[in-house]
């Protein structure tokens, strides 16, 4: 199973793309996807109120392992 490694960031800090462990960059919706199939591990999608899908890290106590604090790439 595959993990997000790094992010990708708009100028609101919205994430936008992320990068898999295997060197692939995948918009949200892809991502999202992918998530809800069960092929990248360490996430899960949420919703928000205004009904927009989004990624977070699957709960822990590691504050590293929130998508917000992973590397950037551009």
């Amino acid at each position: 199973m595959t993990h997000i490694i790094k992010v990708n960031k708009n100028a609101n800090n919205d994430i936008e793309q992320v990068m898999l462990d295997d060197g692939q960059i995948l918009d949200m919706d892809t991502a999202i996807e992918l998530v809800d199939s069960g092929k990248i591990d360490g996430v899960n999608v949420g919703t928000a109120k205004n009904g927009r899908k989004f990624l977070r890290a699957n709960p822990n106590d590691k504050k590293e392992d929130n998508l917000d604090y992973l590397p950037t790439f551009e």
